[in-house]
């Protein structure tokens, strides 16, 4: 897996009309080739890569990109990639942050509904980290703050609304395989708007956590 950081400067954030979350999708899906059918789309086969918006200030923008193959130069930004290594994946404790959509299943209608409170996410993020993500999370330094619902428009279709929330804490690793898969293929819904991407940092003395 490569990790990358597009940086954008205000100039380039206006010269690619960079409005809202789904521009940004633009931005970035622009730089890579699409290696899936049409079939493989709509069976939601990954596109290979995610991203993190961590916003910017006056001097522009930053983008974390994780894909599994090189971006291509950007018209606009400045990119700086490098391959992820082995043993990056291979520690116990991980200090991490993620920005998710939480929904979940209705029973009645099958729809899926926004998880709405903070106590709600703690619940759902939880609960499924062991099973469907691999590892464990100490429910007591889970912080957890909600954002602002993302909301655009596109050109052909009816406007989206993703929920969002930010999760951050520590985590231990209980499914190895699992942990690793999560990591390089996102874990939630709306990945393909800057949602799902693992940011983690070893915890090297593993022993005092």
């Amino acid at each position: 897996m490569i990790a990358t950081i597009l940086t954008l400067s205000r100039k380039d954030v206006n010269a690619l009309r960079i409005t809202d979350d789904y521009s940004l999708h633009r931005v970035v899906y622009s730089l890579f080739e699409d290696v899936r059918s049409e079939d493989e789309k709509r069976s939601s086969v990954p596109s290979g890569f995610l991203f993190a918006d961590k916003g910017g200030d006056a001097k522009g923008r930053q983008i974390l990109i994780l894909s599994d193959r090189p971006p291509l130069q950007p018209a606009q930004g400045e990119l700086v990639s490098r391959p992820v290594p082995d043993e990056f994946l291979q520690h116990r404790f991980y200090k991490f942050e993620v920005t998710l959509n939480p929904t979940r299943k209705e029973n009645k209608s099958g729809r899926r509904v926004p998880i709405k409170t903070r106590e709600e996410v703690a619940t759902w993020f939880g609960g499924k980290s062991l099973a469907s993500w691999g590892f464990s999370v100490d429910p007591a330094r889970l912080d957890v703050q909600m954002l602002p619902v993302m909301q655009f428009k596109k050109q052909d279709g009816p406007p989206v609304t993703h929920g969002a929330a930010r999760v951050s804490g520590m985590l231990r690793v209980e499914n190895r395989d699992l942990f690793i898969d999560s990591f390089n293929k996102g874990i939630g819904r709306g990945r393909a708007f800057g949602f799902g991407l693992l940011q983690i940092e070893p915890l090297k003395d593993d022993s005092n956590h």
